[in-house]
């Protein structure tokens, strides 16, 4: 059981470490290599976000199927067990939030990387058309 949830903690991991380095300053040669392959890799990882919401179904299944410990009867051990349950799950919900959000924003750095190249494209190629038509006028 506690394989999945260490695959979705490196995930996120990663995942912090790359938005990280996508938003450190950079070098526009090394920013463009690194926005590159991040896009690249972007379509593969996008199969943490159904494998997240599987385990955010799974958590709210076993929450609603959870036996209730908040009755008398308990003893303390049921109460420490049943708490460290419920701590286990917040901290998984967490997680697979995190992982959903992660790649999100990962998704509009990178986009947004490609729209300010396209955008600084353009405005050169503008700028070469004005200077030629301005000499053709001259």
């Amino acid at each position: 059981m506690a394989l999945q949830w260490m695959i979705l903690a490196c995930v996120v991991a990663a995942e912090a470490a790359v938005a990280v380095m996508l938003t450190l300053p950079a070098p526009r040669s090394v920013r463009k290599q690194i926005v590159g392959l991040t896009s690249m890799l972007l379509q593969p990882f996008a199969g943490i976000l159904p494998f997240a919401a599987f385990q955010l179904l799974d958590i709210y299944w076993k929450n609603e199927h959870r036996l209730m410990c908040t009755s008398e009867i308990c003893t303390a051990d049921e109460r420490i067990r049943f708490e460290k349950s419920i701590f286990k799950a917040q901290r998984n919900v967490i997680l697979c939030v995190s992982a959903c959000l992660l790649y999100w924003c990962i998704f509009r750095i990178c986009k947004y990387n490609k729209d300010i190249k396209a955008l600084e494209e353009t405005e050169k190629r503008l700028k070469e058309e004005f200077v030629l038509g301005t000499a053709r006028c001259i």
